[in-house]
């Protein structure tokens, strides 16, 4: 009953607020978000060249022993790249802002319960997507030159640059999701979708499909680049386990109370 009556007076009070308030709030929250993402941008445009050459790296890596090269399709090729870096850049760079923008203007209207999810749901993944993208990061190198490897020393490999940069970055969004997908598996638990026992009964599906994730995303000669990440997501996977686990045990023994 009183989780009940907080819900009403917290409903209540977001209620009273007048729509123009919510619009000036709303007006207020998006100018700063968009202002710091501006100044992502430009922060990245600056930083564009150093991305590029890490990103250029495993090509010169082949180029040593056959001929390969970055190549633009047209005159504005190497420009356009650059703002397209500069704009994925600049929105990584101002996501704590704008997140928190986001975040804030919606509180309002939540429930205490749901403000505590939604904290519990950002402080996990935030953190697991970033480490998940740095992985994805580290051994996109290993995928070039495995893929790269299957031309002919006497064949020329002419990489056009958009759709390079554009792999890259599926490689390493990809595995920033598959990192937090244990996540999700927590909040479907915590909302009475996905019981624990359905995720144990799963597990031998799970860490199969992990298994094929990294090697996918993977495909190298050396093996350990493939443990690399399959042995975080099995970790992951097995905590969001435990966790269900113990939510369910826990709600178990108040319905029997």
């Amino acid at each position: 009953m009183t989780d009940l009556a907080t819900t009403r007076v917290e409903a209540d009070s977001t209620a009273r607020m007048p729509l123009s308030s919510h619009l000036r709030e709303a007006r207020t929250r998006v100018f700063r978000a968009a202002a710091v993402l501006l100044a992502g941008v430009i922060l990245g445009y600056l930083l564009s060249g150093p991305i590029l050459e890490v990103l250029r790296a495993p090509i010169l890596e082949i180029a040593e022993s056959q001929d390969a090269s970055l190549n633009y399709d047209s005159i504005t090729g190497a420009f356009d790249l650059k703002l397209k870096i500069a704009l994925f850049a600049g929105i990584a760079l101002a996501s704590p802002v704008w997140l928190y923008e986001l975040f804030a203007f919606l509180a309002p209207g939540l429930t205490r319960r749901e403000k505590r999810y939604t904290y519990g749901f950002l402080g996990a993944a935030v953190p697991l997507f970033a480490a998940g993208c740095a992985a994805g990061f580290l051994l996109f190198p290993h995928m070039v030159e495995l893929l790269a490897s299957f031309a002919d020393p006497e064949d020329s490999t002419l990489v056009q640059a958009s759709a390079y940069v554009d792999f890259v970055l599926k490689v390493v969004i990809a595995t920033g999701i598959a990192f937090v997908l244990p996540v999700f598996l927590v909040v479907l638990n915590l909302l009475g979708i996905l019981p624990a026992h359905t995720l144990a009964r799963s597990w031998r599906i799970a860490i199969v499909a992990i298994v094929l994730f990294s090697a996918m995303v993977t495909p190298s000669a050396d093996v350990l680049s493939m443990f690399l990440i399959a042995v975080p997501m099995t970790a992951l996977f097995l905590t969001a386990l435990l966790i269900a686990w113990l939510h369910d045990r826990r709600e178990a023994r108040a319905c029997s109370d």
